[in-house]
């Protein structure tokens, strides 16, 4: 069922890893098969990571294999998930029957207890986040003027961005899952400065959009402050940033990329902001 899990890590475990190390440990690919629904298990915070690219025909969400005793039920039995459609054609998501039109960069919210779920739209492109969730919250779509969105950044700086708050308290209410779209501006290359830390919540980064998909490249840092490591990631990746280390990254050019979180709460602002001179 699951194409990958990847297993928890101690900040210790950064000490003498080599960059495939890194990349097998932390780094999400391949996610985007034709006319298949690709999920990746992490023990970070318990997440499903997934992609779906959409064929000849609709693609459903696989049902539970494991453990026996939960076969054949409903992947999101217990479960809440967030989609956003990554691709540059609208698919429809379908849940229990209701169809939910997504344009490019929508997302929707999908909550525990969905029995069956469906992708459709030849083309269409979905990213897939799924977090344990101990109460139902209704389905809604969520499209980027319903989202809440902070202005960071600036020119200057090459960190100039809009943060698009959009499975969050006041936004769209979940049991503890939390996923926003972050936009950099044309000529800013830089994302989520200063760099911060949230030992209560695990995060993932999901990056796409970029510009020229062979060439273009975006280097996640990640590690603690005074001992910094980096990822090379290509577009429609994904990376885990686990709770005691920081992440921020830098492209070759402008791009976007979205925000999963899980865990204690939902209080984006709960965060341990490091200065850069920190980073070592």
């Amino acid at each position: 069922m699951f194409a990958r899990t990847y297993y928890g890590t101690h900040p210790d475990m950064m000490a003498g890893a080599s960059n495939a190390d890194l990349r097998d440990r932390y780094l999400i690919h391949d996610l985007f098969r034709e006319g298949a629904c690709v999920l990746a298990y992490t023990h970070a915070d318990r997440l499903i990571i997934g992609g779906v690219r959409v064929g000849a025909g609709p693609v459903s969400l696989p049902r539970q294999q494991e453990p026996p005793s939960a076969a054949g039920r409903s992947l999101l039995e217990r479960r809440e998930m967030g989609i956003f459609n990554v691709g540059a054609v609208e698919g429809v998501v379908t849940v229990d029957g209701t169809a939910f039109a997504l344009a490019p960069k929508h997302c929707l919210y999908v909550g525990m207890g969905a029995d069956e779920v469906v992708f459709s739209g030849s083309g269409a492109r979905f990213y897939l986040a799924s977090s344990p969730a101990h109460r139902a919250f209704p389905t809604r779509r969520i499209g980027l003027d319903d989202a809440a969105i902070l202005v960071r950044g600036t020119a200057e700086e090459a960190n100039a961005r809009r943060i698009h708050q959009m499975i969050l308290p006041g936004t769209c209410d979940s049991a503890q899952l939390a996923m926003g779209l972050t936009i950099l501006e044309p000529g800013s290359v830089w994302n989520t400065m200063p760099p911060h830390v949230h030992e209560r919540r695990s995060e993932i980064y999901f990056y796409f959009d970029l510009p020229d998909v062979a060439q273009d490249r975006v280097v996640h840092f990640m590690g603690q402050g005074e001992a910094t490591r980096s990822v090379v990631l290509q577009d429609g990746e994904a990376v885990i940033s686990p709770p005691w280390s920081i992440h921020m990254g830098v492209g070759t050019r402008a791009y976007a990329f979205i925000w999963t979180m899980a865990g204690e709460n939902l209080d984006y602002s709960d965060m341990d902001v490091l200065d850069l001179c920190q980073l070592m």
